[in-house]
């Protein structure tokens, strides 16, 4: 991918433009979150419980004084890492065995294939909740259990992407050329079945993302007082009734404009790998 094409693309496409510059912006709020928060997340001395939105605090404070600008901007580390790590994990699990399975074919393309319809035969939010209350919620689990539900789209992809390339002229070709199938796997059939893997992941970090805070709102992900986006909705919800809306609207909002985010990516990412689109 060249800079050229990427120019290209950002200009034929100006919702992708804007959905990569949100992206940029939440990568930088996830890296530099805690040293351009005003306030600690934690401190409780920024002001009155429960102030509106004002010049001090332009997202108000939540019931402990706590500014919730800052709780938003730092729990944006949080939820990404716990996105990013679930997502990368199923993919490479994932797109490893459905490659295989794809490829080869056989009793292994058949327990792999039935393992993942087991999966999707469950409501996956509630089996991802049923392996949380199971494992304990802790932040490694719910990693483990949002790349859980999320492992039978890459297989599934994967599996169909190289089923269809295994018979195709550039892989006989490596193969009369002594290629072995592993070979084969990793370096001809692997890169030509990115572009929709990427598709993919792009989706999944916004339902990752969704996952993560949908667990932490019902009391079953990240514990308090640490900032996450659905923790602190949940701790706002109760406040919507008596007139402070504030404390749940911004990190609502936020959690809502970075899943939108993560599905305008697709297309965009879709465009700036496939080799068919550069000419």
């Amino acid at each position: 991918m060249n800079t050229k094409h990427l120019r290209y693309v950002l200009k034929e496409n100006p919702i992708t433009a804007v959905a990569f510059s949100v992206f940029s912006l939440f990568v930088l709020m996830a890296i530099f979150g805690p040293l351009i928060a005003p306030f600690d997340p934690l401190d409780s001395n920024a002001g009155p419980a429960l102030s509106p939105p004002t010049w001090h605090n332009p997202f108000g404070t939540d019931s402990f004084g706590r500014d919730i600008l800052s709780r938003v901007i730092v729990a944006t580390r949080l939820d990404f890492g716990i996105a990013l790590a679930a997502v990368l994990l199923s993919f490479v699990i994932g797109s490893a065995f459905g490659c295989a399975a794809g490829f080869w074919g056989g009793w292994f393309d058949r327990i792999s294939s039935r393992l993942a319809d087991t999966i999707m035969a469950f409501p996956l939010f509630v089996l991802a909740m049923g392996v949380v209350a199971a494992l304990g919620n802790t932040v490694g689990n719910v990693i483990y259990a949002t790349a859980l539900i999320n492992l039978p789209f890459y297989l599934r992809v994967a599996r169909a992407e190289s089923n269809v390339r295994r018979e195709a002229g550039f892989v006989e070709a490596a193969r009369l050329a002594g290629n072995h199938d592993l070979r084969i796997l990793a370096v001809h059939i692997f890169p030509n079945i990115l572009p929709p893997m990427m598709v993919q992941v792009s989706l999944n970090m916004g339902w990752a993302i969704l996952n993560a805070a949908g667990l932490s709102f019902i009391g079953l992900g990240v514990r308090p007082p640490m900032p996450e986006w659905g923790i602190m909705v949940a701790e706002g919800a109760s406040y919507i009734i008596s007139g402070e809306w504030w404390v749940a609207l911004f990190p609502g909002a936020v959690l809502m404009l970075a899943v939108f985010c993560f599905n305008l990516l697709g297309d965009g990412l879709r465009d700036l790998i496939d080799p068919r689109r550069r000419t």
